[in-house]
């Protein structure tokens, strides 16, 4: 019997990732929450063989609480699933600790698999993303602009190249106006920009829209 705990504010994505898990592990145990925090709770309080957990939620992100499970519960696997495609948040996510990285127009068929390799202790590493993990050893100087950007700075950044305004960042991520502008302003500083319009172009040129 295998113990699940799914975490996604959307509960059509929760119900529909039990039943494809269900079709496999017909007698698995689920568990659901829809935001970081409870899952940061159910997480470390309870007893789980495996987390699934959405990378976008309301307020602290998935990628957020990550690192604060792993270092509670260490041998705890957590796969990480995002509509973003592995070149934009893969990395991330496996240097936060995840084992393994899930992109949800694929889920459908990869999430069988990635379950019984995580099971196993061992990381799910798409062919993609083993090559881009294999290309950052040793030239760790020679980062990109975005790749210098906090968690945090970076998910504000993919939502205003999406063309989100800060209140409706503010809104998604729980957070103040002001915060939002504070990031915004951090980010243009750390990329050497000016403005939205260069984010643009720049996330454009690197394919990460």
């Amino acid at each position: 019997m295998i113990r699940i705990l799914i975490a996604d504010d959307h509960a059509i994505i929760r119900n529909g990732l039990k039943q494809l898990i269900l079709e496999e592990y017909p007698s698995a145990i689920f568990g659901e929450v829809g935001d970081a925090e409870s899952l940061v709770t159910e997480a470390t309080n309870k007893k789980w063989d495996l987390v699934i957990s959405d990378l976008n939620m309301p307020g602290r992100s998935g990628l957020e609480a990550l690192p604060q499970i792993k270092q509670a519960v260490p041998d705890l696997p957590v796969l990480i699933m995002s509509m973003y495609s592995e070149d934009q948040y893969a990395l991330r996510v496996f240097k936060a600790g995840a084992a393994g990285y899930l992109n949800k127009e694929t889920i459908h068929k990869d999430i069988i698999k990635a379950i019984q390799t995580v099971l196993l202790s061992r990381k799910f590493i798409t062919t993609s993303v083993a090559q881009k993990l294999a290309g950052t050893l040793g030239i760790e100087s020679q980062k990109q602009p975005h790749e210098i950007l906090s968690n945090r700075e970076f998910e504000v950044f993919m939502l205003l190249v999406a063309g989100k305004s800060p209140a409706a960042i503010a809104e998604r991520l729980s957070l103040k106006s002001t915060t939002i502008s504070t990031f915004r302003i951090r980010l243009l500083e750390k990329m050497c920009m000016n403005s939205n319009a260069d984010l643009i172009k720049y996330a454009i040129e690197k394919k990460l829209v």
